[in-house]
């Protein structure tokens, strides 16, 4: 099992701030898992208006954390890196739920398994939690293409 650390994580992803929401890889298996990380911070940048009096992560950028996970996954697989000329997109999410709301200083645990591979499509079941309580869980379909 590799574990990654926030600079081996940034050779993988092409995202940045303020949109990077992976913190530390702590478990990896190429081709088959991957268990990463996000502390939430009341620094966030969506925090002030989601929502002021009561902030709560948006459960779209949890989807994000679980899918950026998936593409570091994808990416140790294939025994490659992303660069100026690959993206790595949506191709679908299925089965989106929500369980427990993440707040500033939860620990974000994403899990992510592959499930099939197919056409240049990736599937993979992902799930969120804190403190080992669900927080969100979906089907993720991701693909990567080339770019102009």
């Amino acid at each position: 099992m590799n574990s990654m650390d926030i600079h081996e994580i940034l050779e993988h992803l092409p995202h940045r701030y303020p949109i990077l929401l992976i913190d530390r890889v702590l478990e990896l298996v190429p081709g088959e898992r991957i268990k990463a990380l996000k502390n939430v911070s009341i620094n966030e940048p969506f925090f002030p208006g989601h929502y002021p009096h009561h902030p709560v992560m948006p459960g779209v950028l949890i989807v994000e954390a679980m899918a950026q996970a998936a593409a570091v996954l994808s990416f140790k697989t294939m025994g490659g890196k992303p660069d100026a000329t690959t993206v790595y997109y949506f191709a679908g999410i299925d089965g989106a739920r929500f369980k427990k709301p993440v707040s500033p200083g939860d620990q974000l645990i994403l899990e992510v398994s592959i499930g099939l591979i197919k056409r240049g499509i990736w599937k993979y079941s992902a799930k969120a939690t804190v403190d080992g309580k669900l927080a969100a869980e979906a089907e993720l379909m991701c693909t990567l293409r080339t770019v102009e």
